[in-house]
């Protein structure tokens, strides 16, 4: 079992950055792969970024590659997203997730989050 808790979400305007992180509990946050989502209002849950176990592989949506940057401390049971060069269209809920491999988290994720709120102003 995983519980993921995020946070770092607010209000930025354009072109601004935010950094969220996602704290799990448990001693096996390191054998997971990691991902992360977004809902915006009336809209679907969307992939973002993934991440596998290691920190060595990493996948990106096309709306946000270049932008954002998926990174890992296994040390300290963390995954980060970096978000840079905001746009209003970035605002939604952000959802840490977690999953037995980079394949599972993009699809089927196994564990989740209550979501971040983000939203970039124009």
């Amino acid at each position: 079992q995983v519980q993921l808790v995020e946070s770092g979400g607010g209000l930025v305007q354009a072109g601004g950055s935010l950094r969220l992180s996602c704290a799990a509990s448990g001693r096996t946050f390191s054998s997971y792969a990691m991902g992360w989502f977004r809902q915006a209002p009336g809209k679907e849950r969307r992939f973002v970024a993934a991440i596998g176990s290691s920190g060595m592989t990493t996948r990106y949506a096309d709306s946000v590659k270049g932008r954002f940057t998926i990174s890992r401390d296994n040390a300290k049971n963390t995954v980060y997203l970096q978000m840079s060069s905001l746009e209003p269209e970035d605002t939604a809920v952000y959802y840490c997730a977690a999953g037995n491999s980079i394949l599972r988290v993009t699809t089927m994720a196994e564990y989740w989050g209550q979501g971040t709120q983000v939203t970039v102003s124009s």
